[in-house]
């Protein structure tokens, strides 16, 4: 939404001329750079959204561990670039229309436009630092769940086990020598002895 603010803001009353000209110069101090950035920017910005949104949607549908890490680091990436970005863009637009001359705007022209672009690109620093940061947090979820993990853990080692791991043949040959009979098929017999326990 505020990259939307910020270019539509530029596209819309960005550009503005003197009264004895015809053609338009950018608000901010006639520097077309400045408007060109703010542009470019947001509407960059507003495609990023677009993709890591259905990258958000999609991500419970990602079976592989290595996509999943993947697509979590690029989010800490490319939030933090452009956080960046737009700390850049409102330096570079506070500057230039802090130098633009009132002659050359002698009617204001735009001069909402120009204030809001500059207060919702500083706004946009935060978001995108805020994004950087829940994606962390989200690396690190993954990474304390074992989510990422990409080290295989032989079930025998887990100590959660109920049963003991096979050592040893010594202790298979043991097992050999206590093993019992099974009782005769007459053991069973109800009609004639009535049903009997078997001690194993």
């Amino acid at each position: 939404v505020f990259s939307i603010v910020v270019f539509g803001s530029i596209v819309n009353e960005g550009y503005v001329n003197r009264v004895d000209e015809s053609q338009e110069h950018c608000i901010f101090n006639r520097n077309r750079n400045a408007c060109n950035y703010g542009i470019t920017v947001g509407v960059l910005a507003f495609l990023s959204c677009l993709l890591y949104l259905a990258l958000d949607a999609y991500f419970p549908q990602i079976s592989s561990v290595k996509d999943r890490k993947k697509a979590v680091l690029s989010d800490i990436g490319v939030s933090a670039f452009w956080a960046f970005l737009w700390f850049v863009g409102f330096c570079f637009l506070t500057n230039q229309w802090q130098a633009s001359k009132e002659e050359d705007n002698p009617m204001n022209e735009g001069g909402d436009a120009a204030r809001a672009a500059i207060t919702f690109s500083f706004f946009s620093i935060f978001t995108w630092v805020g994004q950087a940061f829940l994606a962390y947090q989200r690396f690190r979820l993954g990474a304390d769940s074992a989510l990422f993990s990409q080290d295989y853990m032989d079930p025998s080692q887990d100590s959660g086990m109920p049963y003991a791991p096979y050592t040893n043949e010594e202790d298979a040959t043991d097992a050999v020598g206590t093993y019992q009979q099974p009782p005769p098929a007459d053991a069973f017999d109800t009609e004639t002895q009535g049903y009997q326990t078997q001690n194993y």
